[in-house]
């Protein structure tokens, strides 16, 4: 049973049950209009129905009944579907590919809290009902039915996911971050001013340059000072400055260490993320064409080591931090159903490689993967590539047909439905990691990112797997609520769940037991792997 709920121009909401009539299709069976106040238990009852909650955009509704302690088991996000279904090769010929960009292909901005929730003109909402009708005849009329049907309740419980682990916040220890910071910049400075240590940096790069006066914050005054004392930069990267020899370079490197620090997380960040014990960070589903996942604020998905020792769970709990291992080069051996390196993956993937004879070291199998997936052709990654062909021809060939697919201005899809855009699609259309330019320079940049995209999606639709089985069981075996172990942090192919110390151990079977499930869920008996490795912790940074 579905449930529309709808925001009407007076602010109160229609609420509309949809059911199969017996025809088989899908007939509105029930229509009413409630106040705001009226929501909460009308979810409430909901819930007891087992209804699925269809509406426009999870970020919109969700923290409000979240609020209210409600908490939802399933929904369809239309603006998340719709966007797969859009552009997904597996609905051509229905009405909703290949649409006009239309409302629903604008996201809204995330509500912050519950005051936040209705931030739309009813007016400029489409018909929602017709635009759920739309969605179902596309996913029902495909051919790959039972893959986009698990692609959208995958998507739709990742978006309920994302609001959960905001409202429940990651556990954020201010002090321990200050002491850290601390002894990473320093005792904290007036407002405006350096940190002690960035002084100290600052005052050697200044003398080993002859420039009392530089400021190595400007790029343009930086490289000035750099070609004044005789060295040929053309940028200020790393990876540039580690290649001369020149008093300069050491303090150089570690005063920009140091400023990428306090601007990205330092007490600027403290002050403005966290409150009462928690970060809640803004995650965006699906920011990535992949369907991987970005944030709108706070940088959660880009956490350094130096200030990862302030995530410490509450008195009394523990941290279950667990990655999956090697899941990208895994996902492209179910994908693949290359035999030879599943077995070779029967343990660490990487060490199978090795004892395959295809590459002498275990460092050198992982550039070989990685020069696989992201199209290699020069250095290590090249070099070893014919080997890994050898080894594993039928792995090494989805990624090359995939590339040649981009490369010839076609489009390629993950193992559930989600596509690529076509490269001749408008800048609007196009990902953020494959912008315009990236396009006009030549084919090959994009075969390179369909080549990619094939195993990123797919190890992305893993991963909403793996979390929604997790949310899942954890809500079947202890409940809900903020005494109950729930997740609260989600980095790719990493998952953070926060839970009483008591349970701990059974919370890690579940996490081991999830990332099974979802293997079996979406390459049913494929012999490969997905181990994860699993700590239980009292601090973020012991995990790694």
């Amino acid at each position: 049973m579905f449930t529309l709920l709808v925001r009407r121009a007076d602010e109160s909401i229609d609420l509309t049950v949809i059911r199969r009539g017996s025809d088989g299709c899908l007939a509105s069976a029930e229509s009413r209009t409630l106040e705001q106040d009226e929501l909460g238990e009308a979810v409430r009852q909901g819930e007891r129905d087992a209804t699925r909650w269809v509406w426009d955009d999870t970020a919109r509704w969700y923290p409000r009944l979240l609020s209210a302690g409600v908490f939802v088991e399933r929904c369809v996000d239309l603006r998340l579907v719709h966007a797969i279904l859009r552009a997904s090769a597996f609905t051509r010929g229905s009405a909703i590919h290949a649409s006009p960009r239309g409302p629903y292909d604008t996201p809204q901005a995330p509500a912050v809290d519950g005051s936040a929730l209705f931030v739309v003109e009813p007016e400029s909402l489409p018909d929602a009902l017709g635009e759920f009708l739309a969605q179902r005849d596309a996913i029902e009329a495909s051919p790959e039915r039972a893959r986009l049907e698990l692609l959208a309740t995958a998507e739709s419980t990742g978006a309920l996911i994302a609001a959960e682990m905001r409202h429940a916040g990651i556990p954020w220890s201010a002090s321990r971050h200050d002491e850290l910071l601390t002894a990473a910049l320093g005792p904290r400075p007036p407002a405006g001013e350096r940190p002690l240590r960035l002084l100290e940096a600052l005052a050697e790069i200044r003398a080993a340059l002859g420039s009392p006066d530089l400021n190595p914050d400007s790029p343009t005054d930086l490289i000035r000072a750099l070609r004044a004392a005789g060295l040929q930069v053309s940028s200020t990267r790393q990876w540039e400055l580690k290649s001369l020899e020149h008093p300069v370079i050491e303090p150089l490197l570690r005063y920009k260490k140091m400023q990428r620090l306090l601007v990205a997380n330092g007490w600027t960040w403290l002050d403005a993320w966290v409150r009462d014990g928690r970060f809640r960070p803004e995650y965006v589903p699906a920011a990535a064409a992949t369907g991987r996942w970005g944030t709108s604020g706070g940088g959660a998905l880009q956490l350094p080591k130096a200030v990862r020792g302030a995530v410490v769970a509450d008195p009394g709990h523990a941290l279950v931090v667990a990655d999956a291992s090697q899941l990208e080069p895994r996902i492209l051996t179910a994908l693949s159903g290359d035999t030879a390196m599943a077995r070779a993956g029967s343990g660490d993937l990487y060490e199978g490689i090795v004892a395959t004879g295809a590459v002498a070291t275990r460092s050198e199998a992982k550039v070989a993967m990685l020069g696989a997936m992201y199209g290699a052709t020069q250095g290590d990654g090249g070099r070893l590539m014919p080997r890994l062909t050898r080894a594993f021809p039928r792995a090494i060939a989805l990624v090359e047909d995939a590339a040649r697919v981009g490369e010839a201005g076609g489009v390629v899809s993950t193992l559930l439905g989600r596509t690529s855009p076509p490269p001749g699609a408008g800048s609007e259309e196009l990902p953020p990691e494959m912008g315009r330019p990236d396009v006009d320079r030549g084919m090959r940049a994009w075969g390179r990112f369909t080549r990619n995209f094939v195993v990123q999606g797919t190890a992305a639709e893993w991963a909403l797997c793996w979390m929604g089985i997790l949310r899942r069981s954890l809500a079947e075996r202890y409940g809900r609520g903020p005494d109950a172990p729930h997740l609260v942090f989600f980095l790719h192919d990493e998952v953070v769940v926060h839970s009483p110390e008591a349970v701990a151990a059974e919370v890690a079977g579940l996490v081991e037991s999830a990332a099974a499930e979802a293997g079996r869920l979406l390459f049913g008996a494929a012999p490969v792997r997905f181990p994860v490795t699993v700590a239980t912790v009292q601090a973020y940074s012991e995990a790694k």
